[in-house]
């Protein structure tokens, strides 16, 4: 019996469907949810959360948010949330460069600019490592077994 599973980005929505686990990167750590899971109201912290259906896995980044768990319906409120295939490394890239060039110049005067540049290089670094380490799985036929696919 599956549960319902909606990511949802300030957006966007990033994934709906029915699946047979979630395993999210709360504040207090990662956690699974499976169907008939008791409530939970859970802050995200930046990292990968992953649902899986059937043996298949989809991987998506998380930057923040909050984590609403019913025993049927898994809500994810994330601040930025994106499937890793879709991610775009050149301008992952590009924003880490910028942010980290900023960063370098020192402390500005205004700290909303720094803080937001600061979450900037944590998102783009996240994204980029999660690229490196998803990007091109593909799943066995049971959890937790993967077989990588070769890019070339």
């Amino acid at each position: 019996m599956p549960i319902r599973c909606e990511i949802v980005s300030q957006d966007r929505t990033v994934f709906q469907g029915d699946v047979d686990i979630v395993v999210a990167p709360s504040a207090d750590g990662e956690m699974g949810i499976l169907p008939n899971h008791a409530p939970l109201l859970a802050n995200l912290k930046y990292g990968i959360l992953k649902v899986r259906t059937q043996g298949k896995e989809e991987v998506f980044t998380v930057a923040g948010g909050v984590i609403e768990v019913q025993p049927d319906i898994v809500t994810v409120l994330a601040d930025a949330a994106e499937n890793v295939e879709e991610i775009d490394i050149a301008r992952a890239e590009a924003a880490k460069v910028r942010a980290e060039k900023f960063l370098a110049e020192g402390p500005p005067p205004d700290t909303d600019t720094y803080l937001k540049m600061e979450a900037a290089l944590r998102r783009s670094q996240l994204r980029l490592s999660a690229v490196r380490r998803y990007r091109g799985r593909r799943k066995a036929s049971y959890p937790g077994s993967y077989q990588e696919e070769s890019n070339k």
